[in-house]
């Protein structure tokens, strides 16, 4: 059973995601709180394949449930609900691992189809069959979805390891920007491209010695990015 954590403050907007994603097959979790979620996730934590979070909220928000939920669980769909005006809200939950984010009004199409392709995400990660893909310092196993740098784990989310799969397989190739945000995210997904940018970010600051001066992911300027060993 595809099983989903909701923490949604406001009533209506909750029953309304509540219902259409019940419709659609998945086992829900509703919570109106920060509080909440961090209990309920607590008690059955690893059977929860997504969880959907409000970012504003009072007293825990979703930033702090995403942060909590991360620390603990790479391999979780992590999408927040947001406001049109909360640009810097949408980066900052990117960055703290949430992996994608739906925009405040949405429609049941949009919402269903946002949280399907994380669920598909999480669920062809957790089967991939055992391979080692190797590159200079780094080992990524795609059974144990872990990857080394130098023999050290580096801690990924389920996004960021989908990227260092995607850039092992393609060593040394310019990958435009697109066909990046087509290959994790989906054809069909209708967010903004910036989503690619900001998981590029979060990955570098994992995995490079000089975040700021890149010597593994090089961007390919009004392109994409390549990975450089």
């Amino acid at each position: 059973m595809k099983k989903i954590l909701v923490c949604e403050d406001e009533e209506a907007i909750r029953d309304f995601v509540v219902i259409n994603l019940e419709r659609s097959g998945y086992d829900v979790s509703a919570v109106s709180s920060g509080e909440e979620a961090l209990e309920v996730y607590a008690k059955n934590s690893g059977q929860f394949d997504v969880a959907l979070l409000d970012i504003m909220m009072e007293g825990i928000d979703g930033f702090t449930v995403c942060k909590k939920i991360r620390e603990t669980n790479n391999t979780i769909g992590i999408i927040m609900l947001t406001a049109k005006t909360q640009e810097m809200d949408k980066v900052r939950g990117l960055m703290l691992g949430a992996d994608d984010y739906v925009t405040k009004p949405f429609s049941p199409s949009e919402l269903v189809a946002r949280v399907d392709a994380i669920y598909r995400r999480v669920s062809m990660v957790n089967g991939n069959r055992t391979e080692v893909l190797e590159s200079g310092p780094f080992v990524l196993n795609t059974r144990s979805r872990s990857l080394t740098k130098n023999g050290a784990v580096v801690d990924l989310t389920q996004v960021e390891y989908q990227l260092m799969d995607l850039f092992l397989r393609n060593q040394r190739v310019a990958l435009e920007r697109t066909r990046i945000l087509n290959e994790i995210w989906g054809e069909n997904y209708d967010g903004d491209d910036k989503i690619v940018d900001v998981n590029i970010r979060r990955l570098r600051m994992k995995i490079e010695d000089q975040p700021s001066s890149p010597s593994f992911i090089q961007t390919v300027w009004g392109y994409g990015y390549k990975w450089n060993l």
